[in-house]
């Protein structure tokens, strides 16, 4: 029997989309050297290895975000206990749309996502760091 799915990507991306701010590039060009930020790449580690990342963001595989972020999860990383913004980015403004608004629902704030995605940044010329890894 095939499935039924009664609400589709669209729907989900139209509803984050609702609730989650968005960074223009050319401000996040001017956030990446502000300490009050912090970038959230939730690309997998192939995307990063071919096209690199934001400068001084953190990688988080989107499939850990609720994971890194719960502080009672094994998996917590302290990145996400700070009192700054969250900007996450994926390549196409799709994956972090719903990623903020999942950080959103568990408590995390202020949180926004890259209008545009990795993408955008690097048509507008925004700076590429290669990972260290």
């Amino acid at each position: 029997m095939a499935q039924t799915i009664t609400k589709g990507v669209k729907a989900l991306l139209d509803e984050a989309n609702a609730v989650v701010e968005t960074m223009p590039v050319e401000t996040a060009k001017d956030a990446i050297h502000d300490d009050a930020y912090v970038f959230i790449d939730l690309r997998d580690i192939r995307e990063l290895q071919a096209s690199g990342m934001i400068p001084r963001a953190f990688s988080c595989p989107r499939g850990m975000l609720e994971f890194w972020i719960d502080p009672d999860s094994p998996y917590h990383k302290p990145v996400f206990n700070q009192d700054k913004t969250y900007v996450f980015y994926c390549a196409s403004a799709w994956r972090s749309a719903l990623a903020a608004k999942a950080a959103m629902e568990m408590g995390l704030g202020p949180v926004m996502h890259l209008e545009g995605g990795f993408t955008a940044w690097t048509k507008a010329g925004g700076e590429i760091a290669q990972r260290d890894d």
